[in-house]
């Protein structure tokens, strides 16, 4: 038993150890909440790496929880599905859907399998094509530089929304050419777009689809407006490739929040997750500041360390074998990037933040296959500017209080978390 596995839990939090195999439910949100998850999924990967829940608030669901098991779902789609019509790429089936009562369907391109998520994801890709990343450095720098230059040296403020939200949210306003006085808006509906009641962010699933209808009535305007002024942006590559101009409303709202949220909490929690990585970590934090060259080595780390984004999802549409379990047709299977991220068969010193990894970008965080991320390295840029920008100005970050993180399974980041710069 390791030494995270054997401390005390936390209240309302029981050790996995005290627990048998069957009982243990990684779905549950207060896990995330809590930065509990590491040691049920340590235990998982030693003792069950391919394990059957029978019974959580989301139903029965299969947890994949290594590295090498994770791969093989998420390279096999003609196995393992992400169509919504079978329930998505989260589990939560409800959450693909405006609301439990009398939903709808907002299908995506990362819930649908080929040719037609090839087809969709097609017509959105120019965006993080390497000649418009160029076209965009020196605006994200700008930008990074003018909200860095505004921090209050010195003084205990809130990183996650001076820093993190309002660097994405000026980014997604870039990319879907949104109003700019109105960004703040995209930051709440990304943050409804995978909330569920109780989770802090909407009080019901009614609420939930009234503020997605507000965001389809909007982009809806945005649609028609560059039906006739085409730029390049997002609603005007959707508008206007054969894949999409065509698209149900439905699914045009869908392929919108999946961009938002893509956009959106990949880079915002590893703009976050990243400070306290060094703060955690003082050796690796002047190991960086001696040697600058590795902010290219130490961004795919903080976004393996950070694991953004929990889980995803499939549903198998046959029968399987994995890790010696059947797995049959029907079933609920969840790749647990998080805990595939800390497995020590794949990945040397899993738990460590090591900034001069030599594979760094050995991690799950973007997924495999046909749904790797589209635009990991717009996410990745976007980090190493921000890192680039920051050892220009101070000498330290530091984390002056305990981060208070998100109540999801699905998106592990952060609410806020106190910090004060030092020059």
């Amino acid at each position: 038993m390791t030494a995270i596995a054997s401390a005390a839990a936390p209240a309302g939090i029981e050790d996995p150890y005290a627990l048998s195999l069957d009982q243990i439910d990684v779905s549950r949100p207060e896990l995330y909440e809590r930065n509990m998850e590491g040691a049920y999924f340590a235990r998982l990967r030693r003792e069950d790496p391919v394990h059957f829940c029978a019974d959580s608030a989301y139903g029965p669901y299969w947890s994949i929880t290594k590295y090498k098991d994770i791969m093989a779902v998420d390279t096999n789609h003609q196995v393992f599905s992400s169509e919504a019509g079978l329930g998505g790429i989260i589990i939560e089936d409800g959450i693909q859907k405006s609301s439990g009562e009398g939903s709808i369907d907002l299908p995506n391109f990362i819930a649908m399998d080929p040719p037609k998520h090839d087809d969709q994801r097609k017509a959105v890709s120019p965006i993080v094509a390497p000649a418009n990343l160029a076209k965009l450095e020196g605006t994200i720098r700008e930008r990074v530089g003018r909200v860095l230059d505004s921090l209050p040296v010195g003084e205990e403020f809130d990183w996650v929304s001076a820093v993190s939200i309002e660097l994405t949210t000026q980014m997604l306003a870039t990319l879907f050419d949104f109003p700019f006085e109105e960004r703040s808006k995209l930051t709440r509906w990304s943050d409804v777009a995978t909330a569920e009641p109780g989770s802090g962010i909407v009080d019901s699933w009614e609420q939930r689809t009234s503020e997605l209808m507000e965001c389809a009535e909007c982009f809806q305007g945005l649609w028609n407006e560059r039906l006739e002024k085409p730029g390049m942006d997002l609603v005007s590559m959707l508008a206007h490739s054969p894949a999409t101009h065509d698209m149900t409303p439905q699914n045009y709202l869908g392929n919108v929040l999946l961009l938002i949220v893509g956009g959106n909490d990949t880079t915002r929690n590893s703009m976050t997750g990243g400070v306290l990585a060094l703060d955690k970590n003082p050796k690796e934090r002047e190991k960086l500041y001696d040697n600058p060259a590795l902010i290219d080595s130490m961004v795919p780390e903080i976004i393996r360390w950070q694991t953004p984004l929990a889980h995803m999802r499939r549903t198998a549409i046959s029968d399987a074998e994995l890790g010696g379990k059947t797995i049959r047709k029907g079933d609920k299977v969840v790749m647990w990037y998080v805990s595939g991220n800390r497995d020590e068969e794949a990945i040397a010193q899993p738990d460590d933040f090591i900034i001069d990894r030599e594979r760094p970008r050995q991690h799950l965080s973007f997924g495999f296959g046909v749904h790797r991320c589209v635009g990991n390295r717009l996410a990745e840029m976007q980090l190493k500017i921000l890192w680039e920008e920051i050892l220009n100005r101070f000498s330290r970050i530091e984390v002056t209080g305990e981060p208070v993180r998100t109540r999801s399974n699905f998106v592990r980041g952060y609410a806020s978390m106190p910090v004060r710069l030092h020059v």
